[in-house]
């Protein structure tokens, strides 16, 4: 894909220090036209809400540590359900924070936008939100869509890539959540970009226990997953490679509701965002899936260990 730059600048963060180098200083624009300062409040405290997979539910525990630790008061609404859901209760003011990927979150927001790199994705979100929202600086951990088969199906059909799978339209199955049917990163785009059919498409779940057991059993060909889970690995499956830039980046970033988006919850998140690693958050998952463990306690857990909650 072509990339291209929608904004000139980046906007930086107010009142936010400065991430490292892969972390990005910016924020959406409010209903004004303007960079949004922190104009809003947090004092009556922040419901953050998340999806239904657990890494987003971890995610979701991690902000609310480090908001309390900064004296925010807090409530967890975990395990919502789908993107499709939970902005809408954001936007409605349901919940006033979600942990969010950038590519996906652009591809629901801008389906045909062509940003893929980090920093051209974070503007093009700027443009993209309604009003009333925000992105605040995203961080070092990353976890992006996968395309995996298991090494029999690899071997059996001669996938290396998703390239691959157009050379056996209409054999494969796919297994993935509800809405990926319909998404630009899955049927839709693998078709586009790629020009793979497929046989079926099975609606399973977001990267949970139906679309890996789907794998496993062989009831699927196909399973879209997060690269952070650790069945990938686990289970020795191969992930398809993308060379047509299918997939973008998918950085964790906050998204906020202007309302709640003072200088407090700015800089907690940051600071949670400069800490997290793609590393970290593959070990917390593999914590809670495979381990058992509670997702609000491995959360907590990990914020006292690295200094981020008392």
């Amino acid at each position: 894909m072509n990339r291209r730059t929608l904004l000139g600048g980046l906007f930086a963060a107010a009142s936010v220090p400065v991430l490292t180098s892969c972390a990005g200083g910016i924020t959406s624009l409010d209903g004004s036209g303007t960079a949004s300062g922190g104009g809003g409040s947090s004092k009556d405290g922040v419901t953050i809400g998340t999806a239904n997979f657990t890494e987003n539910q971890i995610l979701g525990y991690l902000y609310a540590a480090v908001l309390k630790q900064a004296g925010v008061k807090v409530k967890v609404r975990p395990n919502l359900g789908t993107r499709e859901i939970v902005i809408p209760a954001l936007k409605g003011g349901d919940i006033d924070l979600l942990p969010e990927y950038q590519g996906a979150l652009l591809d629901y927001l801008d389906p045909k936008t062509t940003a893929t790199e980090e920093g051209e994705m974070q503007n093009a979100l700027t443009v993209a939100l309604p009003a009333g929202l925000q992105v605040l600086p995203y961080g070092l951990a990353e976890d992006a869509d996968a395309f995996a088969v298991t090494r029999e199906t690899a071997r059996k059909y001669g996938l290396t890539s998703l390239a691959d799978l157009a050379k056996q339209n209409g054999k494969l199955i796919i297994g993935a959540a509800p809405e990926v049917k319909k998404r630009q990163v899955g049927v839709v785009g693998l078709k586009e970009v790629y020009g793979v059919e497929f046989k079926e498409f099975k609606s399973l779940d977001s990267s949970g226990p139906l679309v890996k057991g789907a794998l496993k059993k062989g009831d699927i060909d196909v399973a879209n997953l997060f690269t952070t889970d650790t069945a990938i690995e686990d289970n020795g499956w191969v992930v398809l490679t993308d060379p047509k830039n299918l997939i973008p980046g998918q950085h964790v970033v906050p998204l906020i509701a202007d309302r709640k988006a003072d200088d407090t919850v700015r800089k907690a998140l940051a600071r949670l965002g400069n800490v997290l690693t793609t590393e970290h958050l593959t070990d917390l998952n593999r914590q809670v899936d495979t381990d058992k463990k509670d997702p609000e306690d491995v959360a907590n857990t990990y914020a006292k260990r690295h200094g981020l909650a008392a």
